[in-house]
């Protein structure tokens, strides 16, 4: 709302946040509120748990039914889609978007710049928000591996059996 309680237009009509949502944290958050801050209204993508292991060599630690309904529980977030295909502008042709969002580790890299080609050709702006670096669910899975690795007594090497 203006000062004068009046609606005020977003730059964007429909914009499309996808990610994993992984260990759901801080970043991930920071993302979705200022997505919605550029757009009327935000839909998240949530990809499959296929398409995250196709994508990261893993399957997530949530699974996707919990991660989608904690993204859809996000006041920034009007609605949740499955992503089930890697190629983005066929999801595009499913949602209709006018702008995607993603993390600035994606700008300058091979597939943000064929992400950014690939839109132009339908009129889609690629917004780049600030990545989280002291934050990631990397980072998080990293200390819950760390964590659930049994402790080595003095003089035994971690993994080995007596």
């Amino acid at each position: 709302m203006s000062e004068f309680g009046v609606p005020s237009r977003r730059p964007y009509r429909v914009g499309y946040a996808p990610g994993a949502y992984d260990l759901f944290h801080i970043g991930h958050l920071n993302i979705l509120r200022h997505a919605r801050s550029q757009c009327d209204y935000l839909v998240a993508g949530v990809v499959s748990d296929e398409m995250a292991e196709l994508a990261k060599g893993r399957r997530p630690m949530i699974p996707l039914v919990e991660r989608l309904e904690i993204v859809r529980s996000v006041k920034y977030v009007d609605a949740a889609f499955v992503e089930t295909v890697p190629d983005k502008v066929e999801t595009w042709k499913q949602v209709r978007f006018d702008v995607i969002f993603k993390g600035d580790d994606w700008r300058g890299t091979p597939k943000g710049d064929k992400l950014e080609k690939d839109f132009a050709a339908h009129g889609v702006d690629v917004i780049y928000f600030p990545y989280t670096v002291h934050t990631s669910s990397t980072q998080l899975r990293r200390a819950l591996d760390a964590l659930a690795e049994p402790a080595a007594l003095p003089g035994q090497v971690t993994g080995e059996r007596r």
